[in-house]
């Protein structure tokens, strides 16, 4: 039986090698603060971390996030200073119209924000370019990142 290590919690999993973890996270272990999107790996509403580096869990398998391998990190179980200072910044900033993407776009900032502590306008495009916003709240993504950059003790 699969074991996982998600938000530092330990789950066997019953479901094939080949399943997307996304349907693992949502349907077997109900943390369904990661979203179904596209199931493609392009919209990035299944945003988790794998060690810490943002990947799209509608294209990650089971196999691909096996414990003892790799630590999961979902919505649900992301902390720390970055996690904190942007969902503060969000709230602010009032980024969420519909809230869908919303999982993901912190998902993906909380990693950028990981790996470069001041980003610049660039950065932040990069890191933020493969998930959509049906709402196109981009402008205010960007500046809640800043100020969550900013904020960050």
């Amino acid at each position: 039986m699969p074991r996982l290590l998600i938000n530092g919690k330990t789950f066997d999993v019953a479901a094939d090698a080949d399943t997307p973890l996304l349907w693992v996270l949502r349907a077997e272990l109900k943390l369904t603060g990661t979203k179904y999107g596209c199931g493609v790996g392009i919209c990035g509403a299944c945003t988790i971390h794998l060690d810490g580096l943002a990947v799209r869990a509608c294209t990650t398998t089971l196999a691909d996030a096996i414990a003892g391998q790799h630590a999961i990190t979902t919505i649900e179980g992301v902390a720390g200073r970055e996690a904190d200072a942007l969902r503060k910044a969000f709230t602010a900033v009032d980024v969420v119209q519909c809230g869908y993407c919303q999982s993901g776009q912190l998902m993906s900032a909380c990693a950028l924000l990981k790996k470069s502590p001041r980003p610049t306008d660039a950065e932040i495009d990069a890191a933020m370019d493969c998930n959509l916003c049906r709402c196109g709240t981009y402008p205010r993504i960007r500046a809640a990142i800043h100020q969550a950059a900013a904020n960050i003790v």
